[in-house]
């Protein structure tokens, strides 16, 4: 009788809390620690708390950062920080999001088949924008963003050296810095990647393969330098990107595709009196209010055609694997996404 009554027990707290398929790591490291598993599906524990059942999940750096070690973080841990899909429940304080609702949001543990998010980083989505386009653009576009608007406000007429300009970042800063009127020079690792930093609008493309980076832009340049130089590349290309850089120009560092940069002498700075900034998405979306107000403009940059998201592929959830080695080894040329 006892041992009937424990089996109910454990089938009742089953059914009340079902589990779900998500990507766990329980110690940093290569792609190998990243572990396909059940584990217990999220519940609404805080008034805040929205539950969304995911469609599809963004990849970026940062997750092989977290993976890594790179960036420290809790373990174990399910990765991701982005992801879109359908509300399946809301806690008590959430009144302008309700289930059904297609949302996207932004920080939350995404490598799984639901997410529970906080809804001060939870978006509902416009018409004109489905959950793909949402994953694909959110953190990546905040990103280009508010750097073209805040880490270094982007003038016409400016000359804005991108590296890697035909990378997921690299590509939606080029377009923006062309429709503000700008000029971009933007390095690229082959001759396909070459076209692709064309089409989203770069006036002069260079092959860091094939030609010396700093020559080009000084001739490009008329030995002037650029005004700024957005860099995600980072160890290998920050001597590069300073040595381009005109009198009082910037230098925005946000990536570590290359590896970490290692400390460097900041006098380096005052040859030309350079500004350097490393900036992270989160200090500029630190407010609900921000969130909001920045995503719905780069949403509407999108439904307007201002702003073209390009989708390199798309995983299942088990194949993430295969989708951070082709991050780290930079074969992409746009956004990677995992769907459950």
């Amino acid at each position: 009788m006892l041992f009937n009554v424990i089996k109910l027990s454990r089938f009742l707290k089953t059914m009340a809390s079902p589990n779900m398929k998500a990507i766990q790591i329980k110690n940093a490291g290569g792609p190998e620690v990243l572990k396909y598993e059940e584990i217990p599906r999220p519940e609404i524990t805080e008034p805040d708390d929205v539950l969304i059942k995911n469609h599809f999940m963004g990849v970026n750096f940062i997750d092989i950062y977290h993976r890594s070690g790179d960036y420290k973080i809790p373990l174990p841990a399910v990765l991701g920080r982005e992801g879109a899909g359908v509300v399946d429940s809301v806690g008590n304080n959430v009144k302008d999001i309700v289930p059904g609702n297609q949302v996207v949001y932004f920080g939350s543990p995404s490598y799984a088949e639901y997410t529970k998010a906080s809804s001060k980083y939870v978006f509902k989505l416009p018409e004109g924008i489905d959950t793909k386009t949402a994953a694909a653009s959110l953190l990546q576009g905040l990103t280009a963003y508010t750097f073209v608007t805040q880490a270094y406000s982007v003038k016409k007429g400016d000359w804005i050296l991108i590296q890697a300009a035909a990378g997921g970042v690299g590509g939606l800063l080029t377009q923006l810095v062309k429709s503000f009127g700008a000029h971009v020079i933007g390095t690229v690792s082959s001759p396909e990647k070459a076209e692709l930093a064309k089409k989203s609008g770069a006036e002069h493309v260079i092959n860091s393969t094939s030609q010396d980076i700093v020559k080009e832009v000084m001739q490009i340049t008329n030995n002037e330098g650029v005004h700024a130089v957005y860099d995600g590349v980072g160890k290998a290309t920050l001597e590069t990107s300073l040595t381009c850089i005109r009198r009082l120009g910037s230098l925005i560092s946000y990536g570590n595709a290359s590896g970490m940069i290692p400390p460097f002498n900041i006098y380096k700075l005052s040859e030309k009196n350079i500004k350097l900034a490393r900036p992270s998405l989160g200090n500029y979306i630190y407010t609900k209010e921000e969130f909001q107000q920045y995503t719905k403009e780069l949403f509407d940059l999108i439904i307007n055609g201002k702003l073209n998201i390009k989708i390199w592929k798309i995983y299942k959830l088990n194949e993430v694997r295969q989708a951070h080695e082709d991050l780290a080894q930079r074969k992409t040329t746009g956004k990677l996404l995992l769907e459950p």
